[in-house]
C-alpha cells in the first residue's frame, strides 16, 4: 500500500523542487513545527536520500512567546532524521511593525545559515492559502503585477515546494505521518492584518463567491508573475539605453541593471535594500518613449540604485517621479525614501542620495540632443 495521498502530495511537490540539485547538495528546510512546515520536513526527510541529497532542517526562535526556545527545541529534536538541525535564536526589532520587523529577523538568520552551512537551497512552507492572503493583502493595498505576482516558487537559495498544495493537504499528512502540529498563538490573534485576512475575509468571500477563490487568487499571482516577469526583462533593456554615462562614474549603467522590481519581497528587510551608486542619470528623450509600465519599472530600479530602499519606495513615489518626465512644467526636485531626491535638468532625470541633491547640489547635464 502506498502513502497516503496528501503525503504523497507533499513529497512530490518537494521533489519536483529539488530536482535540479546535485548529489551531495543540502538542503534545509525551515521549520516552525506548524503543518505547512512540518510536512515540508517529513517529506525532505524522505525525499532527501532517495535523491542523493543531504536534508537539514532550521528552526527560528523570535523570542516573542514564553517558552519560545523550549518549543524550538522541541522542533530540532524531531526524530525525522534531518541533520544538521539547527536552532536560530533571533532578536526582533519593530521597524515595520511586528509582523514585518518578525519576519525580516528570521529571513537575515536563515540567510545567515544557509551560507554558512553551504546550503545549496532553503525550502518554506508557504502554500496555495498563503499565496492567496498574500495577493489580498496587495490588492488592498494597491499594487502592480509585481506585487501581485506574491511570493515566487524560487528566490535566490529559498525555495516554495507547496505553493501548488492547499493548507488542508499539509495539516492531513501531517495526521497520516502520526506528527502533532504546534499552533502558534499568533496565528489566531485578530489584531494581525494577516490572521484577519485568513480567519474572516478568505471564508467570507468563500461563503458568498463559492468555493476555489484561494486556486483563484493563486493563479492570479502566476499570470502576473509572468507578465512581470517580461515587462522587468523589456526594463532592463531600457535602462541600458536610458542610462547617461558621465566622467567618473562606478559602473551605474550596471548598479541600475542590477536592481528588479521584486526588491521589495519578502526576502528583503523592509526597510532596507542595495545600496548602489548615489547618483543615476537617465535620459528624458529614452523616457519618454517607453510604455508607462516599462517607464515606471526603469524609474523604480534607478531610485533603488541611487539608494531608496525599496520595501518603502511605493508606486505612489514612483507615480511622482514619472510626471517629472510626462508633465515637466519645471517642478522641483521629488523627494522619496532613503533620502534620495529626484531632479530633472537639461534633458536629464538625476537621482541623487544624501544633502548633495540639496538645492543647487545637483550639477546639471550637459542638454541631450
Amino acid at each position: 500500500m502506498g502513502p497516503h495521498p496528501a503525503v504523497a502530495d507533499v513529497r512530490r511537490a518537494v521533489r519536483l523542487a529539488l530536482d535540479d540539485l546535485e548529489p551531495g547538495d543540502l538542503v534545509l528546510a525551515a521549520c516552525s513545527g506548524g503543518a505547512d512546515s512540518l510536512a515540508l520536513a517529513a517529506a525532505l526527510a524522505f525525499v532527501a536520500p532517495r535523491a542523493g541529497l543531504r536534508g537539514g532542517l532550521l528552526t527560528v526562535d523570535h523570542g516573542l512567546q514564553s517558552g519560545s526556545d523550549r518549543r524550538a527545541a522541541e522542533v530540532a529534536r524531531l526524530p525525522l532524521g534531518l541533520d544538521p538541525a539547527e536552532v536560530l535564536t533571533v532578536r526582533v526589532g519593530t521597524a515595520g511593525g511586528p509582523e514585518n520587523a518578525a519576519r525580516d529577523a528570521r529571513y537575515a538568520a536563515l540567510s545567515e545559515a544557509a551560507a554558512r552551512l553551504g546550503a545549496a537551497a532553503v525550502l518554506l512552507g508557504h502554500t496555495r492559502d498563503d499565496q492567496a492572503e498574500t495577493v489580498l493583502l496587495r490588492l488592498a493595498r494597491g499594487s502592480g503585477t509585481r506585487s501581485l505576482a506574491g511570493m515566487p516558487a524560487r528566490s535566490g537559495v529559498y525555495r516554495r515546494p507547496l505553493l501548488g498544495l492547499g493548507r488542508a493537504t499539509t495539516v492531513a499528512a501531517c495526521a497520516a505521518l502520526g506528527l502533532v502540529p504546534w499552533e502558534d498563538p499568533h496565528n489566531r490573534d485578530d489584531r494581525y492584518t494577516r490572521v484577519r485576512v485568513r480567519r474572516r475575509l478568505l471564508p467570507a468571500l468563500e461563503e458568498e463567491l463559492g468555493p476555489g477563490v484561494a486556486e483563484a487568487l493563486a493563479l492570479t499571482a502566476l499570470l502576473c508573475r509572468d507578465d512581470a516577469d517580461a515587462l522587468d526583462e523589456w526594463a532592463g533593456r531600457a535602462c541600458a539605453r536610458a542610462v547617461v554615462r558621465e566622467p567618473g562614474d562606478r559602473g551605474t549603467a550596471a548598479a541600475v541593471g542590477a536592481e528588479r522590481e521584486a526588491a521589495g519581497t519578502a526576502e528583503r528587510a523592509a526597510g532596507g535594500g542595495p545600496r548602489g551608486a548615489e547618483r543615476v542619470a537617465l535620459a528624458v528623450p529614452e523616457l519618454e518613449g517607453l510604455p508607462a509600465a516599462v517607464r515606471r519599472r526603469v524609474l523604480r530600479r534607478a531610485a533603488i540604485a541611487a539608494g531608496a530602499p525599496p520595501g518603502t519606495l511605493s508606486a505612489g513615489h514612483i507615480l511622482q517621479v514619472d510626471r517629472l518626465v510626462t508633465h515637466w512644467r519645471g517642478q522641483r526636485a521629488v523627494e522619496v525614501p532613503g533620502g534620495v531626491g529626484a531632479v530633472r535638468r537639461c534633458g536629464t532625470l538625476i537621482f541623487v542620495a544624501g544633502p548633495s541633491r540639496g538645492g543647487g547640489g545637483v550639477p546639471e547635464s550637459s542638454p541631450l540632443p
